[in-house]
């Protein structure tokens, strides 16, 4: 498995990626089959460090977690630990994942906006209704099935996923409700 382990404004030394490769590779090879590679971030915020972790699977799936703490290596034990919960939780699902398709998950590309924050209070209106663009980004759009979305969003951690539902053309969504449901919108043609 391919590791890129990196900073931001911190030196990573021979001894915490050694440890870190160690610690995934455990953690990985015990839940999922064939990983590809996986990236750790390690930053600092005010006095605690961050870990982020993304590991990709070779089906196109992706894990994501992430922890702080006052110390380096407890950020890494602690982020490490929740990715091995996720894992855990879905090993059944990806490893008959694996099973049933032979090919990876098709991406296709799709362009990512950010968008400013409107400053203006309620009873101002607005002087247009052109948002500012703050960032533009490229992102990829799988082709899944709506349990693979679904556990794509919860293995990513995301409070929302776009996919293209397998067999058809059109965009499918699916949400975390406020009442902790998912909600899944399939667009009719």
């Amino acid at each position: 498995m391919l590791y890129q382990i990196t900073g931001k404004q911190i030196d990573i030394g021979e001894a915490l990626q050694t440890h870190v490769k160690d610690g995934f590779d455990s953690v990985i090879n015990k839940y999922a089959e064939r990983p590809t590679d996986a990236n750790i971030i390690f930053s600092k915020s005010a006095h605690e460090f961050v870990c982020e972790a993304t590991v990709h699977l070779s089906t196109g799936l992706t894990a994501q977690a992430k922890a702080h703490a006052n110390e380096i290596y407890a950020a890494f034990d602690s982020c490490s630990d929740k990715m091995e919960k996720q894992l855990r939780r879905y090993k059944r699902r990806l490893k008959d994942h694996h099973r049933e398709r032979s090919e990876p998950v098709e991406l296709s590309g799709a362009s990512s906006y950010i968008l400013a924050r409107g400053e203006e209070s309620e009873e101002q209106e607005p002087d247009s209704l052109q948002p500012i663009i703050v960032a533009e980004m490229e992102t990829k759009i799988p082709s899944l099935s709506v349990g693979e979305a679904v556990m794509q969003m919860e293995l990513a951690g995301a409070p929302v996923l776009v996919f293209r539902k397998e067999g058809q053309d059109g965009l499918n969504v699916v949400y975390r409700r406020e009442d902790g449901n998912i909600g899944w919108i399939d667009p009719q043609m």
